[in-house]
């Protein structure tokens, strides 16, 4: 499976150092998959997921902030 060129779609600076980049990845397929690339250092985790696994991690990462101690709403 060959990928077309990637969209960006920005970076997250996390914290001790780790930074989240997410970009758009179109496959010749047809398929279009988020590309997470996470950076600790210098040792990088690559993970590809579709948009169902991306609307629910994303919803379950939503609901977990919202009840963590100290909460503050950052969403742009």
């Amino acid at each position: 499976m060959s990928a077309t060129p990637k969209r960006e779609l920005g970076e997250i600076v996390a914290p001790y150092g780790r930074k989240i980049r997410l970009d758009e990845v179109a496959y010749d397929s047809g398929l279009t998959l988020l590309r997470l690339t996470i950076r600790e250092g210098s040792r990088f985790t690559i993970l590809e997921i579709d948009a169902a696994t991306a609307s629910e991690w994303g919803a379950r990462m939503r609901d977990w902030a919202e009840a963590a101690p100290g909460h503050i709403n950052k969403i742009e």
